[in-house]
């Protein structure tokens, strides 16, 4: 008789069907994308067959010994990835000046077009950035604001970014407004109707989430963007965690301003991120670092950072072939399987609270889980010297949990070491050094 994880790992998994027969070679994909591309199955079916992302984990040359599920800080890259980066970097370094700055950096051109591509806008409304905290701050620094004028935010972005509205309030004596969302919440007019409410005469600005780092939270861009707008207020979308997480585009936001890090769900090179300006706002926001004058209209001024890493930059390109041959759609589905696979044992007991919606609307793959009674902090020190798995403690004023963020390589063995640890502090506690 099947056990309930394994029960519960089966569900949705359709009779194997051979996909590679083949040798895996993680540098050499096209047989594997092509076998994969013609698997039978809709995204949450495909979601629990681990016939098909056994193929997948094979392409990340990453160090088994341990367990990650802090892929949301960052993630390792696939081998295609590092080894494009690695070949452009050699080549930059035969002679820079010619080969780096004359041959590469022109070839950019071609990742700002298939960027722009995955996210349905036009290249030119494109700049390529180092993370989502570049292309955030470039937008929360960009707007001419005067003493009082006001920005509003959640309790729940990300530190960065309050820690930036924080600077202009010393600096230039803006003020910025926050207020707590519920935690989980499943109801988009709910999250409108407290942006909204929040408006006062003097806000010039507001940045939300699309997804929350802290909670997994999904919210409703499109709907805060459009009732905003409404007000003449601009939105900026911290879109950190979301970009090539799950399945959806620029029309799915219709927001002005969207920035986001490549290095954690897309796989691209650490040090990567996008940054999108509608065009017709791009003249009207000032860039972080100067430009020229006849770069007003240029999406490439908010890029002007000096010399750029071209290496880094081409090797996206393998990022975007590697996650368009998954399929966003399927990629977001398993994410959302691993969030149920290792929340469900766990919340059958009442201590455990989940602050993570497990409604596909409003949750996918990141899941933030708490012991009661525990000490997040704590479990997080538990499970790193104890079994090798590497977490995020959460503690904020609000709540406290720790943040579970697997990926498309973490294998089901890998979830159930947790799982086991886990269990190990329910029936037992916390053992007494980390008391």
């Amino acid at each position: 008789m099947l056990s309930r994880r394994q029960f519960f790992g089966a569900v949705g998994r359709p009779a194997a069907v051979s996909v590679v027969a083949a040798s895996f070679n993680p540098l050499v994909l096209p047989d594997i994308f092509n076998a994969l591309s013609n698997h039978l199955g809709s995204p949450e079916e495909v979601a629990g067959d681990e016939e098909f992302w056994f193929q997948i984990q094979q392409a990340f040359t990453v160090d088994r010994s341990l367990v990650n599920l802090n892929n949301g800080g960052v993630s390792p890259a696939p081998g295609m990835v590092q080894e494009a980066m690695k070949r452009h970097l050699d080549y930059s370094n035969e002679a820079p000046v010619y080969t780096m700055w004359q041959i590469l950096e022109p070839q950019i051109e071609g990742v700002r077009q298939r960027l722009a591509l995955a996210f349905g806008v036009d290249a030119e409304e494109i700049a390529i950035t180092r993370n989502a905290s570049e292309g955030l701050q470039i937008c929360q620094l960009g707007f001419d604001l005067e003493a009082g004028d006001e920005v509003l935010t959640t309790t729940h972005d990300y530190g960065r970014m309050i820690t930036t509205f924080r600077q202009r309030e010393r600096r230039e004596g803006i003020v910025m407004k926050q207020f707590s969302l519920p935690v989980p919440i499943e109801d988009k007019k709910e999250v409108v109707r407290l942006f909204e409410e929040n408006i006062s005469p003097r806000t010039k600005m507001i940045l939300m989430c699309h997804i929350v780092n802290i909670t997994g939270q999904i919210l409703p861009v499109k709907e805060v963007v459009q009732m905003a707008r409404g007000y003449g207020i601009p939105v900026i979308v911290d879109g950190a965690h979301s970009f090539a997480q799950w399945d959806f585009t620029h029309a799915d936001l219709d927001c002005d301003f969207y920035a986001t890090s490549l290095h954690k769900w897309l796989f691209a090179p650490h040090g990567t991120g996008m940054l999108y300006v509608r065009r017709d706002r791009i003249k009207d926001l000032w860039p972080m670092m100067a430009a020229s004058e006849k770069q007003d209209d240029d999406i490439r001024k908010f890029e002007e950072i000096g010399t750029h890493p071209a290496a880094n930059h081409l090797a996206i390109s393998e990022a975007l072939t590697f996650h368009e041959g998954i399929g966003p759609a399927r990629k977001g589905a398993r994410l959302r399987y691993l969030l149920n696979y290792w929340a469900a044992p766990l919340l059958e007991d009442e201590r455990v609270v989940l602050h993570t919606s497990q409604n596909p609307e409003f949750g996918c793959g990141i899941g933030v889980v708490q012991i009661k009674g525990i000490d997040s902090g704590a479990i997080g020190s538990f499970m790193w010297d104890t079994h090798r798995i590497i977490i995020t403690p959460i503690k904020h004023a609000e709540f406290e949990g720790c943040r579970i963020t697997p990926n498309v390589y973490t294998t089901l063995d890998e979830l159930d070491r947790f799982i086991d640890a886990m269990q190990f502090l329910l029936d037992n506690g916390l053992p007494e050094k980390y008391l």
